[in-house]
This record gives C-alpha cells, structure tokens and sequence, in this order.
C-alpha cells in the first residue's frame, strides 16, 4: 500500500514537471538588449524590437518584452496581432524617434501598437519623444486644412481588454496619441509633454471605441488635451489636468459623411487652466446628419480659461467650411455640473446651437465663473437652446446675444 501512494506521488511530480516544462516552454521573456538593441541613443535599435515583438507575438502562453533604462532610437515601429498568448511590454527606457519624418512615417504613426486583445504596457514613467521641433515649422494646416502628413506619436488601433499605464509622449510631429476601434481599453498616469506652438497636436484622440477609461493625465500641448471624435461609446474621462492647450472637447463633428454617433460620455474631476477653451462640443456647418448625446462634464475647475463651456455648432477653422447652412449634427442630452474658477475672456458660458437642429435636454447646473478681466462681468450666450437651470448660475443663463457667422 506503501509503494503504490510512492508510486502515484512520482507520478502527480512527473506530471507537474510536464506541466511546467510545457508552459516555461509556451510563454516567452524577452529582453530587447539580448537582440541587440544599445539604448544609447544614437544607434538604430528598431531592427531589435521588431525581432522581440515577433519572438513574444508568436509565443503560445503568456509573454513579456523587457525594455531596460537607456533611450532608445527606433523609427516607424509596429507591434501588431493577433499574437498566440497576452502580451505585456515592461518599458522602463525611453524611445526616440528621428527628428526627420521618414518615408515609412508619413500617414501613419511613429510606434504602433494593433489588433492586440489583452494587452498590457507598463511605462514606468517612460518617455516616447517624437522630436517634432522640424515637424511644426513645415506644418501648413492652417493654409490647407489638412495635416495628414506628419505621423502620431503613439497608435492603438484594434485594442481589446487591454491596458497602458505610465508613459510620456514628448514632443509629437502631430496627435501624440491615437485610440482607434478599441474595446474597454484603459488609459492610467499618462503624460502628453509639448509646448503651446506645436500645431494639431492633439493629446489623446479617441474615436470610434466603445469603453475606453482615461483615469489620470497631465496634459501640456498645443491643441485639444483630448478630443472625442465620431463613434466614441461610454468613454470615461476623469483626473485629467489640462494646460496649455485647447482644452477637452467633443468633436469636431459633421465635417465628412458617414460618421457614426457619439453617445456616453462622462468627464469629471477635472482641472483645466489656461487654455484656449475649456470643456466644450463643436461641429462644423454644412454637415451631414449625425448624433451626439448622453454628454456629461462634472466637477471641473477652471484657471483663467477661455470660454470654459462651450457649445460651438458654428466650428469653422481656417475659414475650411460652408457658413452658410447649419450643422445637423443633433445635440441632446448634455449637461455641465459643478464648474466654477475663472474665465480670461467675458464669454464665460456659449451654447451656440445650430438653427437645423437645435440643442435638447441641455442642464446647466451649479456653475460659478467668474471674468478675470476689467471690462464688466462674466456673460452667457446662447442661440438655438433652451438650457434647464438648477442651483446657483453664475453668469446667468443666456444673457448676451449671439451674433451668427456671416
């Protein structure tokens, strides 16, 4: 009886040593310097994360690239699926991207992470520096409209169930960061790092994903800290502070055909200081049908902002838009709760709503903000909404008329 316990424990060991053997087999540990990459910040390292994204990509069990301390200089980089098991980068380097924008940049992004379902990046504070310093002085946005030709810091496209956690974009040639067709994705600690003169580019651009959660940033730019844009789903974003840049905005909306609705969005617990605008949705005249609603901004603190509630349905940049005919993207449901500090300009509430479709279900409640300057108070404008009002409203509710695009 003795001997056949021994024999079934040999037995259940053997087993476990199988086990184990398969599974150390499947999942794969790789570290980026074991393939040849320097980090010293003059060599080009892509080549080495390529063969590590291929080598953890392919394993069949769960897998790790290690990124240790040093700056790394890659170009255009893609780390895409499916892969065979979870992935996670452990990024405790910084990555540099060449001043020029090279070819395979162009229309694209400089790192790109896509198609990947249980991802997880791990910045440990790390820096992704796009040195778009050149990049800004040949952007002609202004002249053209368009700016599709200088790449995004950063790109997750395809995400699911996956998570990003402690990384800089420093400096991008244009978005620093992209969220594109991603499903409950969530964004911790990110840092957007470049200096107001820095044209288009946008923060953290989110579009056509459903549950994505932004919990903590601190963004320093020279357009929208975040944009929300079409096909965005119940995105929460919260803990941002926003500054310099154009604030946090819905949109812009309704400028091509075909764009899909915007709906469930909840912004809260946020700090925003001088910047151009503060929490705001904007569509373009002349647009097609669209749909925006179930839009929410909570208990926000404005530092000397320009206009920091916003509703702009009349949104025409560069002079890029038919004024004549309005928006007809359908605004509803949408309120601003809790928002108090100081405006820089006297128009510190503007609902401008489109004659086409106007605003419903608009609440404005417990507002409280103040005009920094010299020349009378804080007014509200309005046109093409009727808000409902509840609690102290400060300036009142639609008191300066509104004078319509010619």
């Amino acid at each position: 009886m003795v001997g056949l316990r021994r024999t079934r424990l040999v037995v259940l060991i053997a087993v476990a040593l199988v086990v184990n053997a398969v599974t150390a087999a499947d999942a794969a540990v790789v570290n980026v310097r074991a393939l040849g990459a320097k980090g010293d910040g003059r060599t080009d390292d892509t080549a080495a994360f390529a063969a590590a994204w291929k080598q953890a990509c392919g394993a069949t069990g769960k897998s790790t690239i290690t990124v240790g301390k040093g700056e790394y200089l890659v170009t255009r980089i893609d780390f895409n699926g499916p892969c065979k098991g979870p992935v996670t980068v452990e990024l405790l380097g910084n990555l540099k991207a060449p001043a020029e924008v090279t070819k395979t940049e162009a229309h694209g992004g400089w790192v790109n992470f896509g198609n990947l379902v249980d991802f997880t990046l791990n910045g440990h504070g790390s820096i992704l520096d796009g040195q778009g310093a050149l990049a800004w002085k040949k952007n002609d946005c202004a002249k053209t409209g368009k700016c599709n030709n200088l790449p995004i810091n950063v790109r997750f496209t395809g995400l699911t169930n996956s998570r990003i956690r402690s990384i800089t974009s420093s400096n991008s040639k244009l978005f620093h960061m992209n969220i594109l067709n991603c499903k409950n994705i969530t964004l911790e600690d990110i840092g957007i790092d470049a200096p107001p003169e820095s044209l288009n580019t946008d923060g953290i651009h989110i579009g056509r994903s459903n549950g994505v959660n932004l919990l903590g940033a601190h963004v320093r730019t020279g357009d929208d800290c975040v944009s929300i844009g079409d096909g965005s789903e119940n995105l929460v974003i919260e803990n941002v502070r926003c500054g310099p840049g154009h604030g946090i905005a819905i949109g812009s909306l309704g400028r091509y055909p075909n764009e899909q609705p915007v709906r469930g969005v909840h912004v809260r617990h946020c700090t925003i200081s001088n910047t151009m605008n503060g929490v705001r949705i904007k569509t373009w005249p002349a647009s097609p049908a669209g749909i925006a609603s179930n839009l929410h901004f909570e208990d926000i603190v404005m530092e000397n902002v320009g206009t920091p509630i916003l509703v702009d349905q009349e949104y025409c940049p560069y002079n890029h838009c038919k004024r004549g005919s309005p928006s007809m993207v359908k605004i509803s449901d949408v309120s601003f709760k809790n928002i108090r500090g100081t405006s820089s300009t006297k128009t510190a509430v503007k609902l401008v709503c489109s004659k086409g479709v106007p605003c419903s279900k608009v609440e404005l409640s417990d507002i409280n903000l103040t005009y920094n300057g010299k020349d009378g108070p804080a007014v509200s404008e309005c046109a093409n909404v009727k808000p409902i009002l509840s609690g102290k409203i400060i300036p009142a509710a639609c008191t300066a008329p509104h004078k319509p695009l010619a």
